[in-house]
């Protein structure tokens, strides 16, 4: 089986809404048993309809008669491709299922941008508040028009350009969000009770997908890794990183997954293999096919002593990466419960460029552990809270997983040192 499948949880950017994945380009075909429709808007909704009766992970199609489903959306006239694009959302609705979903040409090359780590944008990832259905500002990137204007995590986004959040359907954000560079992007941002208007320009954001540094304490050096989000680069990162941490002689690590969404699933896989010398790393099985085994098959980068950093935010290749760590018996994980996603999605394409998200198969930990809506518990339960870069001694769960360390290297309690 080929493994370069997706591997998220939706989330919203500032390049549009994007999904932690990375597209695989397979070919279609009209299934035998159906006629082919003419080139025309009814013929997308075909294709996206066959898409998912040949692919789909779950038999019954989370028990919906998809026969009739194709019967009825046949039925209908479709005046233009705006018109069938708007018929396939309805249509894959009907699955409740949402990771599967369709993709728009412009969502498809946003899509494309955003897991390369090179897209336009202004730097925001969000979530959808399910009360109100507004925005939730879960991360400004560094140095990005959004991290430089002073937007802050939990800052909520009432409206875009003059467009209430909570009206726009996550699905069909794009025109909202995207541009040409230099564009500009109103804003109107609540945070607590202040209500803030912001003007973001669109610029080019290389997404760093990972950063490291050494930081002092009372154990000696440790190696700290923060992995945002998995992109094509993550792994390439992660070997240049290790490589120049084992350089220093660190003492041990802590990997930060806190917040990370998931992404190429390629990449979980491949920054488990620089963690692991053997074991299992994942399962993953499609419908009415056996499990596949992925195995570590490499020399790991390092054995020095290791604690993952992990929250209810740590999704999908996070929750992938994790979960081999731990169950090898790798590492340590601190934090709280992840997220709690165990699937994964294929992008297939229609005939016009537009495509179709569709969950293909599930995965499961090296243990056999399905973590679909139930996540994995750590080693050590501890409070959350974000990231902090510049104080390192005020975050507690590095604190916590420093411990982790400690007890892991049989020393005492240990401490940050000033920086």
């Amino acid at each position: 089986m080929n493994v370069k499948h997706l591997c998220f949880r939706t989330l919203l950017t500032s390049a549009g809404v994007g999904l932690a994945l990375v597209p695989v380009l397979w070919a279609t075909s009209p299934l035998p048993s159906q006629a082919t429709l003419q080139d025309s808007p009814k013929a997308l909704v075909d294709q996206a309809w066959q898409i998912v009766q040949r692919n789909y992970v779950e038999r019954t199609f989370n028990h919906q008669d998809w026969q009739k489903v194709r019967s009825q959306y046949l039925a209908s006239t479709y005046n233009s491709k705006e018109a069938a694009y708007q018929a396939i959302q309805t249509m894959l609705a009907t699955l409740k299922d949402p990771y599967t979903r369709f993709l728009s040409p412009a969502d498809l090359k946003d899509l494309t941008s955003n897991l390369s780590g090179d897209f336009v944008g202004v730097g925001l990832t969000v979530s959808l508040d399910p009360a109100t259905r507004e925005w939730i500002v879960e991360k400004a990137f560094d140095e990005s028009p959004a991290a430089t204007a002073g937007i802050q995590p939990q800052d909520i986004i009432v409206s875009l350009n003059g467009k209430a959040t909570a009206k726009i359907d996550p699905a069909n954000a794009a025109p909202y969000l995207i541009g040409p560079v230099g564009s500009k992007v109103e804003l109107q941002v609540r945070r607590k009770q202040q209500s803030l208007a912001y003007t973001l320009v669109r610029e080019h954001i290389n997404l760093n997908p990972l950063t490291y540094r050494v930081i002092p304490s009372s154990l000696g050096s440790v190696g700290y890794i923060r992995l945002p989000i998995f992109t094509t680069k993550s792994a390439t990162s992660m070997e240049q990183a290790l490589k120049q941490l084992e350089s220093q002689k660190v003492t041990g690590y802590v990997l930060d997954l806190r917040g990370n969404p998931g992404g190429v699933l390629d990449a979980g896989i491949a920054i488990a293999r620089q963690w692991l010398s053997g074991g299992t790393i994942v399962s993953v099985q499609e419908r009415d096919q056996p499990k596949v085994m992925i195995q570590a098959t490499q020399q790991a980068l390092s054995s020095r002593p290791l604690a993952v950093l992990v929250d209810q935010d740590s999704a999908s290749s996070s929750e992938i990466l994790a979960a081999a760590l731990q169950e090898n018996r790798r590492a340590v994980l601190v934090g709280a419960k992840t997220f709690g996603k165990g699937l994964v999605q294929s992008f297939e394409p229609l005939q016009d460029g537009s495509g179709v998200l569709v969950t293909i198969a599930q995965y499961f930990t090296p243990q056999g552990h399905n973590i679909n809506h139930i996540g994995i518990t750590p080693d050590v339960s501890t409070d959350t809270n974000p990231p902090n870069s510049t104080d390192f001694s005020q975050d507690r769960q590095y604190q916590a997983g420093l411990a982790a360390l400690a007890r892991t290297l049989g020393k005492a309690a240990p401490t940050t040192r000033p920086q």
